[in-house]
């Protein structure tokens, strides 16, 4: 991945922004960027005990019923965590050729925040996570090791093995990778994920058929995690039923950023890594042309 040319090209073209926190609540307001008295403001972040009141935002509180704390430049923690699912999952492609663009993506991503990171003077990790016990630590030197993942994963990452299992970052800027194509309660998932976090950025990898299948008639679909294989009739009705449940999910999961005050991104992998950055990253703010 060092010398991935299209993460280089991203890493050359872009750098890591300071995104707008959306507030929870009906009206989905979103907090604006002011300047502090003497540091430049940088973001908000939920209040915790032992943090300075006088940096508490009662505008904010006024409108979301959530205890919010202006950070600035010199306060933000340099440390930033990747979690990568590399599960069986990732790996699929579109419906005619399993190419693995989906697992590209993911790859390139991860390491192109971890360089944007260390560009930054942070302290970037990717954690692997493969299986309920098993992931793999990988930190910003040794970037190399992402060549060598495989995803080979059978089972998918929730809430219960989030709390449990995998030790995260306190404070720190926080993204995860995956399609969240596993069953999983959204809501209980994001707020495991939140948890300690100084920010939440969550990315929803899917390929071009995941996201706008069309019919093709009799196929025999193998679950890529279990093996378990299934024949059904892709007709109308049956992606119909499969688009209303993936929009069901997305919705949930945006609701469930909202709550937490996370950022939720939808990518497709097949427009490429840089595409991807240009448009939507940037459209979130996550990240700015340098």
């Amino acid at each position: 991945m060092n010398n991935d040319p299209e993460v280089q090209k991203v890493v050359n073209t872009f750098r890591l922004g300071t995104p707008r926190v959306p507030v929870a609540g009906q009206s989905g307001e979103i907090l604006g960027r002011h300047t502090g008295s003497s540091l430049e403001f940088q973001e908000f972040r939920e209040y915790t005990p032992g943090d300075d009141i006088r940096h508490l935002d009662w505008a904010a509180y006024g409108r979301s019923d959530a205890l919010m704390i202006r950070m600035y430049r010199e306060e933000i923690s340099p440390r930033m965590e990747v979690l990568l699912d590399a599960s069986k999952s990732m790996t699929t492609g579109n419906e005619q050729k399993q190419d693995g663009q989906k697992q590209k993506v993911a790859l390139q991503l991860a390491a192109s925040f971890v360089m944007l990171a260390q560009q930054s003077g942070g302290n970037p990790m990717v954690t692997v996570l493969k299986d309920a016990f098993s992931f793999q630590k990988i930190h910003g030197n040794e970037l190399e090791e992402l060549d060598r993942i495989s995803f080979e994963g059978t089972t998918s990452f929730d809430a219960d093995l989030v709390n449990r299992q995998l030790e995260l970052r306190s404070r720190s800027v926080r993204i995860v990778i995956s399609d969240f194509l596993f069953p999983h309660d959204p809501r209980l998932l994001i707020q495991s994920l939140a948890r300690n976090a100084g920010s939440l950025w969550i990315v929803q990898i899917l390929s071009d058929w995941e996201a706008f299948p069309s019919p093709v008639g009799g196929r025999k679909l193998i679950d890529s995690e279990s093996g378990e294989e299934i024949d059904v009739i892709l007709d109308d009705k049956t992606i119909h039923g499969y688009k209303r449940r993936l929009a069901r999910l997305q919705d949930e999961m945006a609701r469930g950023c909202q709550q937490v005050h996370a950022i939720y991104l939808r990518v497709i992998a097949e427009r490429g890594l840089f595409e991807i950055c240009h448009r939507e990253f940037c459209a979130a703010e996550l990240l700015q042309p340098k």
